[in-house]
């Protein structure tokens, strides 16, 4: 339940703040005849939900580009979309988004145009979209005027939308509010703090709400966080999301106590765990975390239908959370191990700061300002310790724990599988000693203080000897976390399973990053065009595209044979598809031998490095030198539709992938890998957008329920992509 209401009596915030906290009495198991069928909610591999609160749209899509899809985050939490209440003389509170007007989608974060990009632009990154549905009700009687598309409305009129006879009017406590909050019924019909209550076991309210679904699901939203669901029976939701199109991922808001066991919702989707950010909250604040490895027992929902987060828009304000952004640090190490320990879904909150309860977003006039991290935007999820543990927890994906130690109340360490390990010290001191780590022997970065990129690491290191043990200090408040796919110096090897290259062992492809120092206008983004295939063949359509993580220099890792030779240059596309090339002659390199990953760092116009050369003068051309012929008008596609099969018998509980060099095969981390419909089994089948005129390897890989990974035998399988037709078949069977 959020607080979103007419301006907040003390009274009724206590009762809001109680009504939050009932959530430590024990549940009741929910009724079997209350459940119905479900069709189990699947986020995916790449779970993890950033919530970016009250962001506008354009701000998301610069972060999911920018920051959370190289940072391998699931999903965006956006807030609702739809027309809402303007309510200027309460200084735009944050919860006036939460007083639906119309089903228009015009708020104060952009209208249906920058919403529909901002999708476009997340889908390009490979991060999902989840919309906060408010369809529970729609604006309070103090708030009747004008909405932000221009609509004019009052407590039960919306024109073209909703009328009086579409709302509860349950007759109970003088001005319908529900007042006693452990009866079912006046949860269900009765106002939360005078929002008009919408009839949705009407059959015309039902259809209303589903073709507004429908229609973000058209728009290619992936899924809804339904808001206020328990103030809505399961039939009621179950009728509504049954007409929704597609299989969006759903999950619900219900905070638990004796009336509304949160298990009952589970039926049709997953389900937020408010205990989560109570009990894992309590345990980093006070530096008591040897019970954390009981984790689940003390949860009300099963791993597979939990959502966890430690605070969120609503725990920030109504007392409940026990960390939040304010406390720094530890609230960090709090999320971080939301990442790294088994159990839901996890979603991380991106803030405002605020010191009102009721204040939003930073804004001019009402209209939410641009995200600028660190001015009046807190951007939690992009510290260090939280922002590179969504990469462990993808890897780590399907894993147990293993190795527990805790040698004192304020410390603890774990291993994911033979993947991972973390530890976490809420000791004032450092912790110095030697883990068990369960990890293969290799030098590892640990990305708890550090980014890690083709071999190399920003942070501190961990080296694990052949019997997986390693000798490290924790700093006083502060983690560790090492993983597999983070070996310093060594890539995972695209030939067979990626295990570590023996030492002394050169590899044959070299992971080559490139890195320019490049200042970019509003709408720019930069990429790499070269004379090989793995960097476009000079062909700007297939350039490669560079992180701006950490801007102005701009980063991207390719993998080339060892001892190739190829040229190429940084080039800038705009919004409108304008292509700026760099003025300068080509840059050449040729790839070194004897080692498995090389970076050079440059800057944008000048040759040979970060130092200009006087001897460098600018060409008249934008083109690349030797200029490629271009091709005829409608000869070529930009991309093509591979359609991926595979014979392959499997045992109950696995599923098949695919894996390769390509970012689109998941560059041969197994956490990334193309899951295969089985649609048509034993034949498994998919079809992926790849570049054209690309040579590529790849195979099959297995994995079960417990995260165990079985790889086709060598060798790799090598095909080429056409530049025409816009498609091609690779039917294989398993070997």
């Amino acid at each position: 339940m959020s607080t979103r209401t007419r301006p907040l009596a003390a009274a009724l915030a206590s009762v809001l703040l109680a009504a939050a906290l009932s959530a430590v009495v024990l549940l009741r198991p929910a009724a079997p005849d209350l459940v119905p069928a479900k069709a189990d909610a699947n986020p995916g591999n790449r779970d993890v939900i950033v919530h970016l609160f009250q962001w506008p749209w354009a701000s998301v899509a610069n972060e999911c580009t920018n920051v959370l899809g190289p940072k391998g985050f699931g999903a965006v939490q956006v807030s609702p979309p739809q027309e809402h209440v303007v309510l200027s003389g309460q200084a735009y509170p944050w919860w006036q988004d939460y007083q639906p007007v119309s089903y228009q989608l015009v708020s104060r974060r952009g209208d249906r145009a920058a919403f529909a990009n901002m999708v476009t632009a997340c889908h390009n990154a490979g991060v999902k979209i989840y919309v906060d549905a408010v369809v529970n009700h729609m604006a309070g009687g103090a708030s009747s005027g004008t909405g932000s598309a221009g609509s004019t409305y009052s407590h039960y009129s919306y024109p073209g939308v909703y009328q009086n006879q579409d709302f509860h009017h349950c007759g109970r406590n003088g001005n319908d509010d529900i007042v006693a909050w452990g009866d079912r019924w006046e949860v269900q019909n009765c106002e939360l703090v005078d929002l008009s209550d919408l009839a949705t076991e009407s059959a015309y309210v039902r259809g209303k709400v589903t073709a507004y679904l429908n229609d973000l699901v058209t728009l290619g939203v992936d899924g809804f966080r339904v808001d206020a669901a328990k103030h809505m029976p399961v039939a009621d939701l179950q009728a509504i999301l049954g007409g929704v199109s597609g299989s969006p991922y759903v999950f619900h808001e219900v905070i638990e106590d004796s009336a509304f066991p949160p298990g009952e919702y589970a039926g049709i989707g997953d389900v937020t765990e408010f205990r989560y950010g109570d009990v894992v909250g309590n345990a980093f604040r006070d530096a008591n975390l040897s019970n954390l490895n009981n984790l689940t027992s003390q949860m009300a929902l099963s791993s597979g239908d939990a959502v966890n987060f430690i605070d969120n828009h609503d725990t920030q304000r109504n007392g409940r959370a026990r960390l939040t952004y304010k406390n720094g640090q530890t609230h960090a190490l709090a999320a971080a191990f939301s990442l790294v320990y088994p159990y839901g879904t996890p979603q991380l909150m991106s803030s405002f700061t605020f010191s009102n309860n009721e204040a939003g977003p930073p804004a001019s006039n009402g209209v939410t300002s641009q995200v600028s991290c660190g001015s009046g935007w807190e951007c939690e999820h992009r510290k260090t310790v939280v922002a590179n543990l969504v990469g462990f927890h993808n890897a780590v994906n399907g894993t147990g724990v293993t190795n527990w130690t805790s040698p004192s109340a304020s410390r603890i360490a774990f291993g994911r599988g033979s993947v991972g390990f973390a530890a976490f010290n809420r000791d004032g001191a450092a912790w110095s000693t030697t883990f068990s780590t369960g990890l293969p022997a290799g030098v590892y970065c640990n990305v708890a203080t550090g980014d890690f990129a083709a071999g190399v690491c920003t942070g501190s290191t961990v080296t694990v000897n052949g019997s997986g043990q390693a000798t490290v200090t924790v700093a006083a408040n502060a983690a560790l976390a090492i993983y597999t796919g983070a070996l310093v110096g060594n890539p995972p090897s695209p030939t067979g399973t990626p295990s570590p290259t023996p030492s002394g062992t050169a590899c044959t492809t070299v992971a080559v990053t490139l890195a320019s120092n490049t200042t970019t206008t509003s709408g720019q983004n930069v990429f790499v065009a070269g004379s090989v295939t793995q960097l476009g063949s000079w062909n700007t359509a297939n350039a490669v595209a560079m992180s701006g993580t950490a801007y102005p220099v701009w980063r991207v890792t390719v993998n080339l044979p060892a001892g190739t030779a190829f040229e190429y240059k940084y080039i800038k596309k705009d919004a409108a598809g304008a292509v700026t090339w760099e003025s300068i002659a080509n840059r050449s390199r040729t790839v070194p031998t004897g080692v498995c990953a090389v970076t050079y760092a440059e800057t944008w116009n000048v040759p040979g490095g970060t130092t200009p050369s006087p001897s460098a003068s600018p060409t008249t051309s934008p083109s690349p030198s030797p200029s490629p012929s271009p091709s005829p008008t409608g000869s070529t596609c930009a991309s093509i539709a591979a359609a991926f099969s595979v014979n392959a018998t499997t045992t109950w509980g696995q599923n098949v992938y695919v894996i390769g060099s390509l970012p689109a095969l998941g560059s041969w981390n197994t956490a990334n890998a193309v899951p295969l419909s089985s649609a048509t089994y034993p034949v498994w089948t998919a079809t992926i957008t790849l570049p054209t005129n690309t040579t590529f390897t790849y195979k099959y890989i297995k994995k079960d329920a417990s995260g165990t990974i079985t790889w086709e035998s060598d060798p790799n399988r090598t095909r080429t992509t056409p530049t025409t037709p816009c498609t091609a078949t690779y039917p294989d069977t398993w070997r």
